[in-house]
């Protein structure tokens, strides 16, 4: 079934037109994760034209320049794969599913359609029960990116700064896991999809954040080194915690670079730096992964102000979305989404 409206363009080189440069079924190509540096990222970056945008290809990253300001998708089964070199891939339909089993006779789902888009994610027990963590798809026919920006007023934060943007340098594991669990600070009117979560930053603003600033990143890096990730531990104690709780909770980890460079760069640096630490927290501190999804800024939202090379600014950013994808799942019909 075509999932596409009629006035759709599409983010993707070639989108459902099979003839199109560089296709690939399912979005993106299995061998995209083999880079092992920026050098191998930029060797190997295309370039296309469509319908007046332009269209950039890179390993297991798409990102589209419309208006002036650059988009960023990227391969939501990249990460898994890493994972599990022992993942299933199936072609379902115009979907492509990928597998991987689980502890405890656990596996997770992850459904992207034809364009490499996520339509779901979700949860199968050793009982056959399904639970869905990520229903990206509800609100109707995948939409452009720019479509996706959803613009709210910005939140009247009532708390201390301290406590909305929590710095886990300085924090204990008390103060990361409340800001972890807290409700929204400002209403939330409906139920959003996650890509429109990703691309509209006063939605976001709604969740507390921590800032993860025990993990910094050389230039040109998203190498997590070992006695940095061992940093990693207070962060990772408080998501499992929270996941037990609540076994569909849903966190975002948020990349972020300096103001050093072009917005490609930066844009896809960041995003792989999200990427490296959401594995991170997996592989060394056994936070299930599907419960963890990531993104990339580049170089907006700088923590110093500054034009220049700074760490501080190459860092990651965990929040909790959960109440933004999944408020009253069962009983909201899907909205028409507000659109900029």
């Amino acid at each position: 079934m075509d999932r596409r409206g009629p006035d759709d363009r599409g983010d993707l080189p070639g989108g459902y037109r099979r003839d199109a440069p560089d296709y690939v079924p399912g979005g993106f190509r299995r061998g995209d994760i083999d880079v092992r540096s920026y050098d191998d990222v930029r060797r190997a970056r295309r370039e296309y034209n469509e319908n007046g945008r332009l269209i950039i290809r890179e390993p297991g990253r798409v990102i589209v320049r419309d208006d002036d300001r650059y988009f960023l998708r990227h391969d939501e089964t990249e990460r898994f794969r890493l994972l599990d070199r022992d993942a299933r891939i199936e072609r379902r339909g115009r979907d492509t599913v990928t597998i991987i089993d689980r502890p405890g006779g656990y596996q997770v789902f992850t459904v992207v359609d034809d364009d490499g888009r996520l339509l779901r994610r979700y949860r199968r027990g050793p009982d056959g029960r399904e639970v869905v963590l990520i229903d990206n798809s509800y609100a109707g026919p995948p939409r452009s990116i720019q479509q996706d920006v959803v613009v709210l007023p910005p939140p009247d934060i009532r708390i201390p700064r301290d406590r909305y943007v929590v710095e886990a340098e300085r924090a204990d594991q008390g103060a990361i896991y409340e800001a972890l669990t807290a409700p929204p600070v400002a209403p939330v009117e409906r139920r959003y999809t996650l890509d429109q979560v990703r691309y509209s930053p006063t939605l976001r603003a709604r969740m507390r954040s921590v800032d993860i600033d025990t993990i910094t990143f050389d230039t040109g890096s998203w190498e997590v080194t070992p006695d940095q990730a061992q940093r990693l531990a207070t962060i990772a104690a408080a998501i499992n915690q929270a996941i037990q709780n609540n076994p569909q909770e849903v966190f975002l980890i948020e990349g972020y670079t300096d103001a050093v460079g072009a917005d490609v760069d930066n844009l896809s640096l960041s995003d792989r730096r999200a990427q490296s630490v959401a594995e991170v927290l997996t592989r060394d501190f056994k936070v299930p992964p599907e419960n963890l999804t990531t993104q990339g800024y580049g170089e907006q939202y700088l923590k110093v102000n500054t034009q220049s090379a700074s760490r501080e600014n190459r860092r990651v950013t965990v929040r909790r979305i959960t109440p933004l994808i999944q408020q009253q799942q069962a009983q909201q019909q899907p909205p028409q989404p507000q659109q900029r």
